[in-house]
């Protein structure tokens, strides 16, 4: 096998400075939606280094994009090129507030594709593997691209809507997948089914679940979950979003740290309050410009994603000199990437204040999870007092005995982890939702 080269950080750097001063001319010469926010803030494509850039131009966020597209529907005004030059169109999934629509051009999708192919071979997608993509094909970026890439990479590639859950275990089987593309929850789900139906998923042949859409597949007890219930094969997380496109991959050498594209993404990282940026190792929000995505680019996007670059690791460090940020040590899957510790670890939008306390759904998930007796759960944020309050609902699996057991040492963990009382209550099996895509467990009573 040839020997793989990856850039270094001063040639990430340096791809990164032109690239930003071609968007920029790109944007400044015909997109009306940057024609006018730069104007107002002076910016001209002669930014001088990377922290130029980041001084002298504005943030954009949802917002303006939400109301940029009601005042101007229904596409809005950030496109670059003239409407006939779009051939793609898809939209969020409005979990975090309103839709957004938006276009690519054949050079953007192009663009995007060879972004989902690094995350396929970071995965260890090879031509001899065979893919489900278990989700129905709807107007969500992800699943075509998902789906595309892997093709043009000449895998023998299921598309899994319109089927049941079990027709898609009966495929996975039939057809010796070797690979599936699914939400965590529906890894989870699709295990439940397979139990139901007796059917032993330790003798299927898929050896990686490749998944997206939720914190899951960072978080390591439902990681460890889905291993355990899919008889030992890998889960590869990944992020992204319509917006933007793909932009994660999980490192291949450490579960659990993502690696953001820098070929094709400036990342920044910002405190969301100061909007300055932050050093490694302290949370902040994750803030991203599409490099090659000129036909509806976004530039310095706050996403919401609250994430946490890793201190360089002293271990890998020969040199106590070489700690700046051009000539850090690469990580010991050889790349030299921007690492995420813990993937996604919540959003500026989700976070409940309870009684005094930061709650995000990744922490009670990550308890939960912990849990094997626990086959789904609810979460009710009752806020009509001055005060909100947590409760949870949780479905044990068909097996498990000792509900009240199982009710109160979760109170208990609860209680440990957060300092909070947080009554939890046992229902029946099946009464609680499934979801295929992005679960919606958190609801406001």
């Amino acid at each position: 096998m040839a020997e793989v080269f990856f850039p270094s950080r001063s040639a990430i750097a340096a791809a990164q400075l032109r690239q930003l001063r071609e968007l920029l001319a790109r944007v400044l010469a015909s997109n009306r939606f940057y024609q006018k926010k730069f104007a107002a803030a002076e910016v001209t494509e002669a930014v001088a280094t990377l922290e130029d850039f980041s001084r002298r131009v504005p943030f954009t966020t949802k917002q303006e994009i939400v109301e940029d597209q009601k005042s101007y529907p229904p596409y809005g005004t950030n496109l670059t090129f003239p409407l006939a030059a779009y051939t793609r169109c898809h939209q969020t999934s409005g979990t975090s507030g309103t839709p957004l629509r938006w276009l690519d051009t054949p050079e953007s999708w192009r663009w995007m594709m060879q972004n989902w192919k690094e995350v396929h071979r970071a995965a260890g997608v090879t031509r001899a593997d065979r893919l489900l993509f278990a989700f129905s094909f709807g107007p969500f970026i992800g699943f075509w691209l998902a789906f595309e890439a892997a093709t043009e990479m000449q895998c023998l590639c299921f598309p899994g809507g319109g089927l049941s859950s079990g027709a898609r275990l009966r495929l996975i089987l039939d057809h010796g997948v070797t690979v599936v593309c699914c939400t965590p929850t529906y890894a989870i789900r699709l295990a439940e089914v397979a139990a139901e139906e007796k059917i032993d998923l330790a003798k299927s042949r898929v050896k990686t679940l490749i998944v997206a859409g939720e914190p899951g597949g960072s978080i390591p007890a439902t990681r460890s979950r889905i291993e355990q219930l899919w008889g030992g094969a890998h889960v590869f997380d990944h992020h992204g979003m319509t917006e933007v496109g793909p932009v994660t991959y999980e490192c291949p050498a450490r579960p659990g740290v993502l690696h953001v594209m820098e070929c094709a993404y400036f990342a920044e990282i910002i405190d969301p309050s100061t909007g300055k940026a932050v050093s490694p190792g302290t949370q902040g929000e994750l803030v991203l410009t599409t490099l090659g995505r000129a036909g509806s680019p976004l530039i310095r996007y706050r996403t919401g994603d609250l994430v946490k670059a890793e201190n360089p690791d002293s271990s890998r460090i020969p040199d106590p000199g070489l700690r700046s940020t051009l000539h850090a040590p690469p990580c010991l899957c050889g790349r030299s990437e921007l690492a995420l510790e813990g993937g996604i670890l919540g959003r500026t939008d989700d976070m409940i204040t309870v009684r005094g306390v930061n709650v995000f759904p990744g922490a009670v998930e990550e308890i939960i999870r912990s849990f094997s007796e626990v086959a789904e759960y609810q979460v009710e944020i009752a806020d009509q007092r001055a005060l909100a309050e947590l409760r949870v609902r949780i479905e044990p699996v068909a097996a498990a005995g000792g509900a009240t057991s199982l009710a109160s040492r979760l109170e208990k963990a609860f209680l440990n982890a957060f300092a909070l009382r947080v009554p939890v209550t046992v229902v029946p099996p099946g009464t609680l939702p499934r979801f295929e895509l992005k679960a919606k467990r958190w609801i406001r009573k």
